[in-house]
């Protein structure tokens, strides 16, 4: 069979499985590297259109729907496997391995889904494998994180099950193509969307999980899950005006978390609700001016936020934490760490020259030019925020700070390699776009590089890192202390359930004492009978059996009933 006709995922599903029978060694992380660069191969090769349609149990499905959107997803999604697999050369686990390669396979299978079912196979699919990224760091913690993230996800999978059923009621498809808010099914696929994007309220499962993760499994995940929902809303839901203030609100409420947080991987893990806001106005926005950069920003997000987690991923591999309270001074003896980390800060807050700048450009544009002003003027304060708890604070605490006086070696050489690939591929979109604007979905005509947006973004680049000085210098600034943060998430990991032990004890209580006090009246009502028909008390010398026996019945039954009930 040729590889054209084999959907892109089975070359991710084969490679896992021939990687089982492989011993361990170089020779399975040569396989993991190999099977990323085929599909990409394969990706660019094939021509836009449907290539391969099955019918199963009477409807027909496409599994590989090719056009600009989705090529380009599924060329960073295979850019993105290849850099994670590299920088986790040294692991010797298969489940990682497996994991790694079956996470990637579905969420391209996902991207190229061009009806719901099949959709929904690998929208499961990604929960299914990635949670192994979490339970392979085998803690108890990482196991009832991993149960949590899983529950979160296949949930989402299950309102888009019935999301699809409900919208092919209403309109006789099942094409997974542009929908409008309106009904119940569209509402229900916009929610299992909305899940994995980490809208506000719903972005818990991100915080928590991705810090759980091992040191290379941080790696994989921040690449495939929310991008995947990202290209969903933006197949399904672009122009969808309400998606501009959800986007707005998660550009904004990561800053202050972000700011207070300890732990270098959760302060990155709430950088990413806020970069995926902006790809999130994008969509709602909805112009193709938007949806270029949409793209382009999660092409460009992919790269430098992987590139931030292998420079925390190294400093933890290194050091044994990841807690800002816990280290600094690791410039010292992991100076090339300490250069990619600061060239990924560079990238996520949009310096000139660097990835970041070129693609979150024609976002703040397409805002400013459909005149959505105060969404603008979010966008742009929400750069200054990211700048300040990424693009300073993880650098800086990580790196620099007060010496926390460990001197661990430099990071393996497969990172450094993993690390300065991603460095490279951020600058170089940074310096020359054009590669990137040719891959988005619609013709670009856009100068990124004019004298305003330079200006602009360089006046709020000095301000923020002027402020970020005076907050430090005047001890203002929160210090990294040894806490725990309260998120939403509190809301229904503490106070639901002791809500519902409550009540459910208040419950248990009152049917006890209800319990309590039938017991007492119909033994009551038992004596007395007995004891009312003369000095003897036998009740069946004055009673006809018949009656005898319908007493019996009564009182059987009603103990019968406050026993269940109790």
């Amino acid at each position: 069979m040729a590889i054209e006709s084999l959907p892109t995922a089975v070359l991710f599903f084969a490679g896992a499985a021939l990687l089982i029978m492989l011993p361990q060694g170089r020779l399975r992380a040569a396989l993991l590297l190999a099977v990323p660069v085929l599909a990409a191969w394969q990706v660019w090769t094939l021509p836009f259109g449907d290539h391969v349609q099955v019918n199963f149990f009477g409807l027909d499905l496409e599994l590989m729907r090719v056009d600009k959107l989705s090529r380009i997803f599924a060329l960073i999604f295979s850019l993105a496997a290849f850099l994670g697999n590299l920088y986790a050369w040294h692991v010797r686990d298969t489940v990682q391995q497996v994991s790694a390669l079956l996470y990637a396979g579905a969420a391209i299978g996902a991207v190229f889904a061009g009806d719901l079912i099949t959709l929904f196979f690998y929208w499961e699919g990604t929960a299914i494998a990635s949670v192994f990224l979490i339970w392979a760091r085998r803690t108890e913690g990482a196991y009832h994180t991993g149960m949590r993230y899983l529950i979160v996800q296949i949930s989402s999978g299950v309102i888009l099950l019935a999301g699809a059923v409900l919208y092919y009621r209403e309109t006789g498809s099942l094409a997974f193509e542009h929908m409008e808010l309106g009904s119940p099914g569209t509402w229900l696929i916009f929610i299992a969307f909305g899940i994995k994007a980490a809208f506000p309220l719903l972005h818990n499962w991100l915080q928590d999980a991705y810090p759980a993760a091992t040191v290379t499994g941080t790696v994989i995940l921040s690449s495939f899950t929310t991008k995947l929902a990202i290209y969903s809303l933006a197949r399904g839901f672009a122009g969808t005006e309400i998606l501009i203030y959800i986007g707005a609100v998660m550009t904004l409420f990561p800053i202050f978390y972000a700011v207070i947080e300890n732990d270098l991987r959760r302060v990155l893990a709430y950088s990413l609700n806020n970069q995926l806001g902006f790809m999130v106005v994008g969509i709602g926005i909805g112009t193709e001016l938007a949806l270029n950069g949409t793209a382009a920003h999660a092409v460009a997000h992919i790269l430098y936020k992987s590139l931030l987690f292998m420079s925390v991923g190294a400093v933890l591999f290194r050091t044994g934490t990841a807690k800002g309270s816990e280290l600094g001074g690791l410039y010292k003896t992991m100076p090339l760490t300490m250069i990619f980390c600061v060239v990924g800060a560079a990238a996520i807050s949009a310096f000139p020259l660097f990835s970041g700048f070129v693609t979150k450009s024609l976002i703040l544009s397409a805002s400013a030019k459909e005149h959505y002003y105060i969404i603008w003027a979010i966008l742009l304060f929400a750069s200054a925020g990211v700048f300040h708890h990424s693009g300073i604070k993880i650098p800086y605490f990580a790196f620099f700070a007060h010496d926390s006086g460990k001197r661990p070696k430099e990071a393996p050489l497969h990172m450094l390699l993993a690390m300065g690939l991603t460095a490279f591929l951020s600058i170089f979109i940074g310096v020359y776009p054009e590669p990137l604007y040719a891959l988005l979905p619609y013709e670009v005509s856009y100068d990124s590089y004019t004298a305003t947006h330079v200006i602009t973004q360089l006046q709020l680049l000095f301000f923020s890192a002027l402020a970020f000085t005076v907050l430090m210098r005047t001890r203002i600034y929160p210090p990294e202390l040894r806490s725990v943060n309260l998120d939403a998430d509190w809301s229904y990991r503490r106070l639901l359930p002791n809500i519902i032990r409550a009540v459910a004890n208040t419950v248990s209580k009152i049917w006890a004492a209800n319990s309590a006090f039938w017991h007492r009246t119909i033994s009551t009502v038992i004596s007395r009978l007995y004891n009312s028909h003369g000095p003897e008390g036998r009740i069946a010398q004055v009673w006809p059996t018949g009656s005898m026996v319908l007493w019996i019945a009564i009182l059987l039954g009603v103990t019968l009933i406050v026993n269940f009930l109790s």
